[in-house]
């Protein structure tokens, strides 16, 4: 609508129905914003509990590499790891929240895990490989949350973009609109029916 047209009553029903659509529109935004904020406060925990964990997975792993290093020596190490295969890989889905489509990730593995030192290694051997798979496990992870977080903060900046557009702007323009037209109409209703009591008088009547 076109919020200068002439103050009729058709101009002031459909003033009023334009003013309900951005009013409603608000407390969707609104509701969004809301839902978005918990959602990435919630994952924001997570982040820092999964690099919490991956500090932890990554000290556990490389102190285990180093010790199976001493008791095999480089060679037998990195003979170890050539001949381990690349059996990881991830599916990639999504997943909607307030039209916000999120990834969801997931490991493609193998159910067990194979040790390495199977004839006259070290158990510390085993344990770098299994640490270091926990380490590919929590990255993917933490690729997954962090990449939602990001989504989430962009969509969060354009829905309150949008919320404070029809709060400050659309909302106020259409309320003034309403008024102003609602005292046009009136100050006619009056001109009107002092014009018909004056031509009633004029009658006699």
């Amino acid at each position: 609508m076109d919020i200068n047209a002439t103050p009729t009553k058709g101009n002031l029903t459909t003033a009023q129905h334009t003013l309900r659509l951005a009013q409603q529109g608000y407390e969707l935004m609104d509701k969004k914003r809301t839902i978005l904020m918990k959602e990435i406060m919630t994952l924001s925990s997570k982040s820092d509990e999964l690099r919490e964990e991956l500090a932890k997975a990554q000290k556990y792993a490389y102190k285990s590499l180093q010790t199976s290093i001493v008791e095999l020596g480089r060679e037998v190490v990195e003979s170890a790891g050539e001949s381990v295969g690349e059996e990881w890989g991830v599916d990639i889905k999504s997943r909607s929240v307030m039209g916000v489509q999120l990834p969801m990730v997931e490991c493609i593995c193998a159910d067990e895990l194979a040790p390495l030192s199977l004839v006259g290694a070290s158990c510390a051997l085993d344990e770098a490989y299994v640490g270091f798979n926990e380490i590919k496990s929590l990255l993917i992870e933490l690729s997954e949350v962090e990449n939602t977080v990001y989504r989430l903060n962009i969509s969060i900046k354009k829905t309150a973009k949008r919320a404070n557009a029809l709060e400050n702007i659309t909302i106020p323009k259409y309320e003034k609109r309403i008024k102003d037209i609602q005292s046009v109409l009136e100050e006619k209703g009056r001109d009107d029916f002092v014009r018909a009591m004056v031509v009633k008088r004029g009658k006699g009547e």
